[in-house]
């Protein structure tokens, strides 16, 4: 009996939980908001917005305004400082640098232990459940899975806040039971050098048995490259006969397929879209045959949505995920 076999089913439940999404949307959501408000109620932005006195959707919608990074940065920049109990309960030790903001600098996302736990492991669980579901004589658990990241470092200048990656941020924290099975080693697959840390993650992996693999289409396929440069290999299932699944991220695959079926030849490899943002685990490929992402609902995340018509209105009203019309394209908030 093989060591997937064992494990799977202690993940069906969670897939039958995960079920319940469709007809159960709206109780999910407004359970989730309880938590979140009753959580932060004793924040500084909690006392401010009367958390308090919110005992349902419509009392939030009514006391919380739609807010901005940029109106929200300054209590950031404050948590960051080491202050306590400003957005979230407690401090706050971790900040995933995210761009794209209007202003064109970087975002500083608060990850605190909680959010860690409860939306983005949360997520990566879930992934390996729907997989298993979808594919019954997987053996994942059978082989190693290699992680590929970015890098963290602290801020000279704030000695308590520590700003990376997201995807370094979670290998940095990650459960030590699931460091057993993972390659490359802590130590190297949290490198800055891209160059140095693409080849010695393939000198570490090349002669492990990987049967999953995990990170960015175009970071992962730099990394295959090396591999086969290294071993001499023309395809990676020649040096990985067990490998049968990407779980893949950040950027859009579409680009990177032609290439991947090119090194990967293996009839029995799978590939699952996830969407990990800094600001929280928002969708996964539940679907192998449908490149839509199920809308995660029951992690720490209370959705909101803006008309895409109306983004940029100050005036537009959000509107709760149990309100969205189907067909309609909406900016999340």
């Amino acid at each position: 009996m093989s060591l997937t076999s064992i494990i799977r089913p202690f993940f069906m439940p969670r897939v039958r939980q995960i079920a319940r999404y469709a007809s159960e949307t709206e109780e999910i959501q407004r359970g989730v908001l309880r938590h979140l408000v009753s959580q932060a109620a004793q924040t500084e932005w909690g006392k401010a917005h009367g958390y308090d006195n919110i005992k349902s959707y419509e009392d939030f919608a009514a006391q919380v305004p739609v807010s901005t990074y940029e109106e929200t940065k300054g209590y950031i920049d404050r948590m960051r400082h080491g202050e306590k109990d400003v957005l979230w309960k407690g401090s706050v030790k971790w900040y995933a640098k995210s761009s794209g903001t209007t202003n064109d600098k970087s975002k500083f996302i608060p990850v605190s232990a909680e959010g860690l736990k409860r939306i983005h492991y949360a997520g990566g669980r879930d992934a390996v459940a729907l997989y298993l579901r979808n594919n019954p004589e997987s053996r994942i658990f059978d082989g190693r899975t290699l992680i590929l990241g970015g890098s963290h470092a602290p801020n000279c200048n704030l000695p308590g806040s520590l700003v990376g990656d997201l995807s370094a941020i979670l290998i940095e924290n990650i459960n030590p039971l699931v460091n057993m099975i993972r390659v490359p080693k802590k130590q190297t697959a949290l490198l800055s050098d891209f160059m140095t840390k693409r080849d010695l993650i393939a000198r570490e992996a090349i002669n492990k048995n990987v049967s999953n693999i995990s990170g960015v289409p175009s970071w992962m396929l730099s990394v295959l490259d090396r591999v086969l440069e290294i071993s001499g290999k023309s395809h990676i299932n020649e040096v990985w006969p067990n490998l049968e699944v990407f779980f893949h991220g950040g950027v859009a695959f579409t680009p990177y397929r032609e290439r991947y079926k090119q090194i990967i030849t293996s009839s029995k490899m799978h590939y699952m879209e996830t969407y990990n943002a800094s600001e929280g685990f928002f969708g996964l490929q539940d679907d192998p045959s449908d490149p839509a992402m199920l809308l995660m609902i029951d992690y720490d995340v209370f959705y909101e949505f803006i008309p895409l018509e109306e983004v940029g209105n100050p005036e537009a009203k959000a509107v709760a995920l149990w309100d969205v019309e189907t067909g309609k394209n909406y900016a999340i908030v």
